[in-house]
């Protein structure tokens, strides 16, 4: 096991959808997956609302804000290493958005960026969770038109 990974991080990942259904794809500039496409996406940070996290990581990545309509999808990702040590684990949480406005531009962990049809995103060099993501829409096994609303719950104890 890698020496700074204790435990599961939670990920989370947006699913921007424009007008005509085109999908928001980044092509990441850091590993996991460096040189990939993906949704944008990052980590959830310590007091972190999910949906707060997921619409940072896409202003910061993509200059794009959108609204946030709900949870559509949670996978789990397991990367290992030439020993078969783990190096990743992430809990992936996807946050669907729509009406995506303003310019679009790489931020500093994307080397592109740009809205493709889901036929033409399945034929580009993907991410396995984002290639999962997608063939599970085109298979419609993720009800985009149901999505899960989540809520945070914050307290003093």
């Amino acid at each position: 096991m890698s020496q700074d990974l204790k435990l599961p991080k939670v990920g989370v990942g947006c699913l921007v959808l424009d007008k005509q259904g085109k999908v928001l794809l980044v092509r990441r500039a850091y590993p996991p997956g460096a040189g990939k496409w993906s949704i944008p996406g990052g980590h959830v940070e310590l007091g972190e609302d999910l949906v707060e996290a997921a619409t940072r990581e896409l202003k910061e990545e993509t200059g794009v804000e959108a609204e946030p309509v709900g949870v559509v999808n949670v996978d789990t990702l397991i990367v290992y290493d030439e020993r078969e040590n783990i190096k990743y684990h992430y809990v992936l949480i996807d946050v669907l958005y729509k009406n995506p406005k303003g310019e679009i531009k790489p931020g500093s962990d994307a080397l592109e960026v740009g809205f493709y049809r889901l036929e033409e995103a399945l034929k580009m060099d993907l991410t396995t969770s984002v290639r999962g993501l997608l063939e599970k829409i085109t298979l419609n096994m993720i009800p985009l038109e149901k999505p899960i609303h989540h809520k945070t719950y914050r307290y003093v104890d």
